[in-house]
């Protein structure tokens, strides 16, 4: 079965998208088999790879309330190895359409876990909210990826997050865990920012990746282009960070894995 990761946080801007889209291109350069869902109505994630509007004949749409697999619905994007199920504004309705259907909330999760698939990873890009696309999503997960922008509520808004994440694990998906928080946006000469990772360090300890995503232009430049930093400029320091998120979150897998063994 894929590890499935929701890369979620209800609070927008936070870098989520690039996050989702640059994690998921760092591990398919690994060698992994990797597929972005796009889950917002936004779309951007989809935008960022370059899957233009009218190509998005089928889409994350069919996913939650049709009758297809994440591999039906993946396109290529150009990257190796790394395929994306787009978005389109249908997903604007799609919380009024769930509202009466009785198990609404598993709709994601049947979808990706009764069925087969090529991929080692499947990565949700959430909306920035707490909807029932997210929580189809959490349900859906295992582990969930939170990239935290290191301002002055970040906390406040991750402790609703975590309370969201505990009622799923408590109803809908008991083997829900917190894959971890990726400090975003981070600048090492702001001292808020470097209050904001210590705060964190003392609240989540290891649950906070080393591994921080500092501010970088060539991140905000890389979806005007189409494609994920890793393509658009291997060497910037968005690159690099993204690189040893991928390698880091891997480790941990691996050390999972022998754990079990």
């Amino acid at each position: 079965m894929a590890r499935t990761i929701a890369v979620a946080n209800q609070k927008g801007g936070v870098g989520k998208t690039t996050t989702a889209i640059n994690l998921g291109a760092a591990l398919a350069m690994r060698g992994k088999r990797v597929c972005l869902l796009d889950l917002d109505p936004q779309g951007n994630a989809s935008t960022g790879l370059g899957i233009a509007r009218d190509a998005r004949m089928r889409s994350s749409y069919d996913l939650l309330l049709g009758d297809a697999s994440v591999d039906d619905l993946s396109q290529a994007t150009g990257v190796d190895n790394f395929s994306i199920v787009p978005a389109t504004m249908d997903l604007a309705s799609a919380d009024a359409e769930l509202m009466s259907s009785a198990r609404r909330v598993m709709h994601l999760r049947n979808a990706i876990r009764l069925r087969e698939t090529s991929f080692d990873y499947v990565l949700i890009d959430c909306p920035p909210s707490l909807n029932l696309l997210t929580i189809n999503a959490f349900v859906a997960a295992q582990r969930i990826l939170v990239p935290l922008q290191a301002e002055f509520f970040a906390l406040e808004g991750l402790s609703q997050l975590l309370l969201t994440v505990r009622e799923v694990r408590g109803t809908a998906n008991p083997d829900l865990r917190l894959e971890g928080v990726v400090l975003t946006m981070f600048d090492r000469r702001n001292n808020l920012c470097l209050q904001v990772e210590d705060e964190a360090r003392e609240t989540l300890g290891d649950l906070v990746f080393d591994t921080k995503i500092p501010r970088n232009v060539r991140l905000s430049e890389a979806p005007s282009h189409a494609m994920p930093v890793l393509n658009y400029d291997p060497s910037s320091r968005g690159a690099v960070a993204y690189r040893s998120l991928a390698s880091e979150l891997m480790q941990r897998h691996e050390q999972e894995d022998m754990s079990h063994v």
